[in-house]
């Protein structure tokens, strides 16, 4: 069960963030926050709604994509750097992870750019909806605490965490509607970030500071019935959310191809 407020959480998230690059245990993480490990390890789950690890991994593959951004570390190095032994490992986690090799995520500084221009264009001559066949599954509004021009990215993922390919996805404007459409029973986490008209490669990539949501309570599609109509709301990134990781240029050009 998701808790909004946990203080202790948030000082070993600090914590996580601040010695990333170094080994972690889970006596020294738990410490912080005062507790055992065996009352620290449930209470994080309770509040981020995935495993102390599975976030610390998270996190390290955020930390990647930076230094393969700003740095020219060898992928090597970079693997060394955020904790894995094997290049070959951490090769197959990133692409599962990302959506894309770490050696092509490199090479996307500027094509993620020319993406969100192409999208910009779509946009001023046609709504943007999800382009599946069939009646909608699921409905939603999307609304900012901010005025804001730009795209929003919406997808259902099997776990609280955006990582690899949604397993449904669409784009939709703020504010605005959005529609998901042919999405088999089952239990999902949507999310979803924006991206504002005009925004440079190095934040499309990375998101730190992209507007975002996710919905701490998983959303049950049982079959012959429809949910009710979701309203989502975006605000600034918070400490305990969890990182982007899958590459949004990805999941743009899957919306671009759908649609030519």
């Amino acid at each position: 069960m998701y808790t909004d407020k946990a203080p202790e959480v948030e000082a070993s998230l600090k914590y996580i963030q601040e010695h990333l690059v170094e080994p972690l245990s889970l006596e020294e993480i738990s410490h912080q926050a005062g507790y055992s490990p065996y009352h620290f390890t449930r209470l994080f789950k309770a509040h981020m709604g995935i495993p102390l690890f599975y976030y610390v991994s998270a996190l390290r593959l955020q930390k990647a994509k930076d230094l393969l951004i700003h740095t020219d570390f060898t992928i090597r190095d970079i693997a060394l750097e955020v904790g894995h032994q094997s290049l070959g490992t951490f090769t197959t986690r990133f692409t599962e992870k990302v959506g894309i090799s770490p050696a092509a995520f490199r090479q996307t500084r500027t094509e993620g750019e020319r993406v969100l221009e192409k999208l910009h264009e779509l946009s001023e001559r046609k709504t943007l909806i999800d382009a599946s066949s069939g009646h909608c599954s699921i409905t939603g509004t999307i609304e900012g605490d901010v005025p804001y021009q730009g795209v929003v990215l919406v997808g259902l993922f099997p776990k609280p965490i955006p990582e690899g390919m949604p397993l449904y996805g669409t784009l939709a404007m703020l504010p605005g509607e959005f529609c998901l459409s042919g999405i088999q029973p089952g239990i999902y986490y949507l999310m979803a970030t924006s991206l504002s008209w005009g925004m440079e490669a190095e934040g499309i990539l990375l998101t730190h500071k992209t507007l975002r949501t996710r919905d701490h309570k998983p959303l049950t599609i049982t079959p012959g019935t429809l949910p009710p109509h979701l309203k989502v709301k975006l605000y600034p990134p918070k400490l305990d959310d969890p990182p982007i990781v899958v590459s949004l240029p990805i999941l743009m050009k899957r919306y671009l191809k759908r649609n030519q």
